[in-house]
């Protein structure tokens, strides 16, 4: 499968007013992509729009609530309409309620899937007849390490990321069978220091963090470009959310030991915060069009993404401890041979 490179495609980006879909629009934006961006908050498109053509980028803006299927559509047909094609559709857009399940309403839980779940899949939904028409493309999904392992407070939220990533698989498997060259990723961030967690809801009494530590959103930017030009399946971005992934597939008794005794206290700050505090549930908030959140302090760096993503260090380190190993053996047998290879 042969992906355009980047400064030859249209990209659309959902969820682009803040966090990891604004560093995102803005790096493909340095590459030289043509950009179409979406969020609730307008507020945040023109700004990021305004920084987008201040680089010489090029970028259109349109507001949709991802939960409303005709205004999802309406972004696929703005890249249209504005640049004639869509060749990489990123959904990045959701919501997160920090609550136990029996703290959570009908409405909240419903909410959560709608934007979260029901808004990625509207998403491929409004991009794959364009792809389709292309003869090639990428949709790329931005789900969760909790597609593969939710916490405790994420029943709605966990159930979400889940869901993501069965219907991507179904999809992709469709397609594959269609012989269509689009290629379907699943990013599966860990913790990431966005401002998700200012704007959250929460029945904590305090304000909500991820599990630290914590990566940049430039970590899953970089996965995020690295896979709309090499088709990748799925990519987990944080050696942590490996570590835990690579475990719940070994032994989902030993990640529930696991959260018992971290999962509750770790996603706690010491930040007080009412369940009446402003959140972007249900609305948009401002205040928060901005990259990063308040984790400086506890993001530390993904060394497992930059190996997927510089495929070719991985493989020459590879290649390298191979050959130690081999010369290794050579010499052993060299020594108990008195010399003689």
């Amino acid at each position: 499968m042969q992906l355009k490179p980047i400064n030859q495609q249209v990209v659309a980006v959902v969820g682009a007013s803040s966090g990891v879909g604004r560093k995102t629009a803005l790096e493909f934006a340095k590459k030289g992509a043509s950009l179409v961006v979406s969020a609730r908050n307008e507020a945040g498109l023109e700004s990021l729009v305004n920084e987008i053509s201040q680089m010489g980028g090029k970028a259109v803006a349109i507001p949709a609530d991802v939960s409303v299927f005709e205004q999802v559509q309406a972004i696929a047909d703005k890249a249209i309409e504005q640049y004639g094609r869509l060749d990489t559709w990123v959904h990045c857009a959701a919501v997160a309620l920090y609550a136990t399940f029996d703290q959570t309403t009908p409405e909240e839980f419903k909410r959560v899937i709608d934007v979260n779940l029901m808004g990625q899949v509207y998403g491929a939904m409004a991009a794959l007849p364009h792809l389709k028409r292309e003869g090639r493309g990428s949709l790329i999904h931005i789900s969760s390490v909790e597609a593969k392992r939710s916490f405790p407070f994420h029943s709605a939220y966990g159930a979400s990321k889940h869901g993501i990533d069965g219907f991507l698989e179904a999809l992709r498997v469709e397609l594959m069978h269609d012989k269509l060259p689009i290629n379907v990723t699943n990013v599966m961030p860990a913790s990431i220091n966005t401002p998700l967690f200012d704007k959250a809801r929460t029945k904590l009494g305090v304000k909500p963090q991820g599990a630290p530590p914590f990566y940049s959103p430039q970590a899953v930017a970089d996965a995020i470009l690295y896979v709309a030009e090499h088709p990748t399946r799925d990519i987990v971005v944080g050696d942590v959310g490996q570590m835990m992934a690579l475990t719940e597939r070994l032994s989902p008794q030993l990640m529930d030991a696991f959260m018992l005794q971290v999962g509750f206290k770790a996603q706690k700050t010491n930040q007080p915060k009412s369940e009446d505090a402003p959140d972007n549930l249900v609305e948009p908030i401002s205040g928060f069009d901005k990259v990063e959140g308040d984790f400086n302090n506890k993001t530390v760096p993904s060394l497992s993404t930059w190996w997927d993503t510089h495929p070719m260090a991985k493989w020459s380190a590879a290649i390298v401890a191979l050959g130690a190993v081999v010369f290794g053996i050579i010499a052993t047998g060299a020594f108990k041979n008195g010399g003689q290879i």
